[in-house]
């Protein structure tokens, strides 16, 4: 498993290396091409271009430093680099929508001509790099945020170079040059768009939220379904990475033996790994010791260990 893991990463990694190359090369193909045909569509795509070879260059920061192992400072590894790569991913388009926004209310107001052909024949070179990125970065990592957020800069960079396209032949065929800034603003909204999820996501993850998919009154049910349960509370559910969950609860339990209760902390790690929930800490509390208010408990490690990811608790 650790081994299926560390491969895992390598290939996206090198995935994210070579499209970062790739989408620099194309950058500045699409701003000299912006300049030559006086679109500001495309100056817009150029400036949405850059920014995605930074998403790829923290996308593969990010990936390399949460496959690093822990060690006595950081007891969970680096696993939330990747999120913090996406979350500054997701910020730089917003503020890039911001600036698109501005320049096309300037091109509504004072239109310009454009050169549509080389709008089309740029898009279309376009559309094509970004559809073979987002497929081998669909492919080379599923499940983590940090990949998601690249992959979801290159699919707002296809739909805009679809939406290029469109407006280019459009304009060819009217003459309507007010079409170029339209596009920039619809651009610019389609940015955000695809870029709030991933704030909203990595902020929750970062703020120990509960986890996308998980419902804390679901797991506390599960648990308190299990023989020798009678309560759950103090229960809480975070996320280490972004597809890695850890939990912590009290759980009430029947005076009895370590050995029977070890039967239960077994059956509880169980219902918690159906969850996706492979990192837990649980504490015992024993109905007598409760009852008489003596403070007397337990406490039982409960740790679902997940081997692919060494060394982590």
């Amino acid at each position: 498993m650790p081994h299926h893991h560390h491969s895992h990463a390598n290939g996206a990694g090198w995935i994210l290396r070579v499209s970062l190359v790739a989408t620099l090369a194309f950058t500045a193909l699409e701003v000299v091409a912006g300049f030559r045909s006086g679109s500001l569509a495309l100056l817009s795509d150029a400036g949405h271009n850059f920014t995605d070879a930074l998403a790829l260059l923290l996308a593969a920061v990010g990936l390399y430093l949460q496959s690093k192992p822990a060690n006595e400072i950081k007891t969970y590894g680096y696993q939330r680099a990747g999120v913090i790569a996406a979350f500054l991913n997701a910020s730089t388009l917003i503020v890039v929508s911001l600036v698109i926004f501005w320049e096309a209310a300037g091109r509504i107001i004072r239109p310009q001509p454009v050169n549509e052909r080389t709008m089309i024949w740029v898009a279309a070179v376009a559309l094509v790099l970004n559809g073979a990125i987002m497929l081998a970065l669909h492919r080379g990592q599923k499940g983590d945020i940090n990949i998601r957020a690249a992959f979801i800069h290159m699919m707002g960079d296809a739909l805009g170079a679809v939406a290029i396209i469109l407006g280019a032949i459009a304009m060819l065929y009217t003459g309507w040059s007010y079409i170029d800034p339209v596009l920039s603003i619809a651009l610019g909204l389609l940015i955000i768009y695809t870029a709030w999820d991933i704030i909203r996501e990595s902020l929750n993850i970062l703020l120990e939220g509960l986890p996308r998919g998980i419902e804390l009154t679901d797991v506390s049910a599960a648990l308190g379904e299990l023989d020798g349960v009678l309560d759950i509370h103090d229960l809480h559910i975070w996320s280490l990475g972004s597809h890695t969950h850890a939990l912590s609860s009290h759980v009430l339990i029947e005076d009895m033996p370590p050995s029977a209760s070890e039967r239960i902390l077994k059956r509880i790690n169980e219902v918690l790994c159906g969850f996706g929930i492979h990192h837990s800490t649980v504490q015992f509390e024993h109905v007598p010791c409760v009852l008489s208010d003596a403070g007397c408990q337990m406490a039982a490690g409960g740790h679902a260990h997940d081997h692919s990811q060494p060394g982590r608790l």
